[in-house]
């Protein structure tokens, strides 16, 4: 009989063969390479990354062509008018820096800013469209600084790409196509509406060319500039006039902008079964989240359970129920945060939380554990949204990037200024800065960075070398799709492209989300025997996954996007 307290199998001990990928939904083929690997979400952007790296550009160089790229062909994920996270490892110092770009909140706004005249939350669109969520952006001076740290190359060099692309244009995928169509607001502005429609007001159409000539005249001006050049002058000055003017304005203003700076932090890390996960600490609760959900799943044996088993994904689902609880009640910006992370970590803690898994029945909603009696925990209204992108490199010096960027909603804000698509990032505060039990640590304050789910990781290997770089969209759902990643890796020992085709299960404190495909519906179906409410749902990660092969690289896209993996 199997014993779901017996020690873990020791790193290497995985089941002999690797599991198959999952039935009715076939994996994008592992790129391989022994020198360098760019995992991106769109082909345009694997290539200018290649570029830079094969003209002698480091990991950190490549990633911000692929980011410039990003902004010109996945609009409405990422962009100059958003922000984002990077985790950046220099091989030969064997050392890592957390650099946060997270937009911040205007010094005008208060915890009311979500509150309609009734003091009840807003609807999330009439909160995200128009200027009043729109914060200061923080992908420009991101870059700026993690190349003046880390790049090689000359600034300029690396807007070449983007620029050429947004002046000569590019072909509308299907995917771009059929989001610009079901998009309910896109065509409300002016700017947005000339650029994603035609001439009789239809959605551009799969295969015709987008050109977007203001966003490169933006880009040879920071190219020119520097990226401080977004924070003063003409470009700030256009992006509060169009935050300030419309139907539900907001509050930025230039001094906001002035104000505005890239944080370098510590990384938040932690053991699994003997290997090291690196992730970002707050505001982002990627990082901390995933590793409570991989530090409960250490008290059970996952290496011997087939992992495709509805018992291996009950088990996978109430971690994340009991992780998102407490993310949900602890985690903001980390000024108002009344716990740090490494509380909610202590392996004392989540050996209590993990013994709240039952092996045969869920638990349902879980309620947040409280490590500290000095503060009650208060529950989050927090919609975020999945439009995002990330980028995973390793270079041919072993330096690497994991970077996830957004702009939040599809699209944003829906306000667009100088072929820019501006933020919403201010819905990804809580709606309700407080209930009878007290103030929440993501309420809307001035200057504050609101909390995020993104999570680039990097995975160490028990010798200390750098073994994964991986990271992916989807709004909270990013947590569920990262541990779910390292499991597979860790424990059952599978290839990159097995791993990203998998069958998507998870729970982020609610009913237990199954991807909708057929061996997810299936495997919904068996869930029910362990008393989860599962709901079939779309389930659209974006995972971009490098991974050590021998003395080179291994790299896989996510099947489900539009991502390309290639190398040197």
């Amino acid at each position: 009989m199997l014993s779901l307290f017996a020690a873990p199998l020791p790193l290497g001990a995985q089941t002999p063969a690797q599991p198959e990928a999952a039935t009715g939904f076939e994996p994008r083929p592992a790129a391989y390479a022994p020198h360098a690997m760019v995992v991106t979400a769109n082909p345009h952007a694997t290539e200018a990354a290649l570029g830079v790296l094969r003209a002698g550009g480091s990991a950190a160089d490549a990633a911000i062509a692929a980011a410039l790229v990003l902004n010109v062909v996945e609009p409405q994920s990422s962009g100059l008018g958003g922000g984002g996270f990077l985790l950046h490892f220099d091989a030969a110092q064997k050392r890592m820096v957390a650099w946060d770009g997270r937009e911040t909140a205007p010094a005008a706004v208060d915890d009311a800013l979500f509150l309609d005249a009734a003091g009840k939350p807003m609807q999330f669109h009439a909160a995200a469209v128009g200027g009043r969520a729109v914060g200061v952006p923080g992908l420009p001076l991101l870059l700026a600084e993690v190349h003046r740290q880390h790049g090689r190359l000359p600034w300029a060099q690396l807007f070449e790409p983007a620029i050429r692309l947004a002046d000569e244009g590019f072909a509308v995928s299907p995917r771009l196509h059929a989001l610009i169509a079901k998009d309910r607001f896109l065509a409300g502005d002016g700017a947005a509406k000339a650029l994603f429609f035609d001439g009789n007001g239809a959605p551009l159409a799969i295969g015709a060319r987008l050109r977007n000539p203001a966003l490169a005249d933006v880009m040879r001006l920071l190219a020119k500039e520097g990226g401080e050049a977004f924070y003063r002058g003409e470009i700030a000055a256009d992006i509060v006039a169009a935050v300030g003017a419309g139907e539900n304005p907001g509050t930025l203003s230039i001094e906001d902008f002035a104000a505005y700076r890239v944080v370098g932090r510590e990384a938040v890390c932690g053991p699994y079964r003997g290997w090291r996960v690196c992730g970002m600490p707050p505001p982002s609760s990627g990082g901390a989240t995933v590793l409570a959900m991989l530090g409960m799943l250490t008290r059970f044996p996952l290496a011997e359970i087939d992992p495709e088993s509805a018992f291996a994904t009950h088990l996978f689902a109430e971690a994340g129920r009991l992780a998102f609880a407490d993310r949900d009640a602890w985690y903001g910006d980390p000024v108002s945060m009344p716990l740090a992370p490494a509380r909610l970590l202590e392996p004392g803690y989540l050996a209590q939380r993990a013994a709240l898994i039952s092996l045969d029945s869920s638990l349902g909603r879980a309620q947040p554990g409280n490590p500290s009696s000095a503060h009650e925990p208060v529950p989050a209204a927090t919609p975020e949204r999945p439009s995002t992108t990330h980028v995973s490199i390793v270079d041919a010096d072993g330096n690497a990037v994991s970077m996830t960027a957004s702009i939040e909603d599809a699209f944003g804000s829906r306000r667009m200024v100088r072929g820019m698509l501006l933020n919403n990032q201010l819905t990804d505060f809580s709606f309700a800065p407080r209930d009878a039990r007290g103030l929440h640590p993501n309420r809307v304050g001035p200057g504050k960075r609101p909390r995020s789910s993104m999570a680039p990781t990097l995975v160490f290997a028990p010798d200390g070398r750098l073994h994964a770089v991986l990271g992916s969209p989807g709004g909270s759902a990013i947590i569920n799709y990262v541990a779910s990643a390292i499991t597979g890796l860790v424990d059952w020992g599978m290839a990159p492209d097995a791993v990203l085709a998998r069958p998507h299960a998870a729970s982020r404190n609610g009913a237990t989300e199954v991807e909708r495909r057929p061996d997810g519906e299936a495997l919904a179906a068996r869930l029910a025997l362990f008393g989860h409410e599962a709901v079939v749902r779309e389930l659209t990660s974006g995972t971009s996954l490098v991974l050590r092969s021998g003395e080179g690289w291994a790299g896989a896209a996510d099947p489900r996007r539009e991502g390309m993996a290639a190398g040197l």
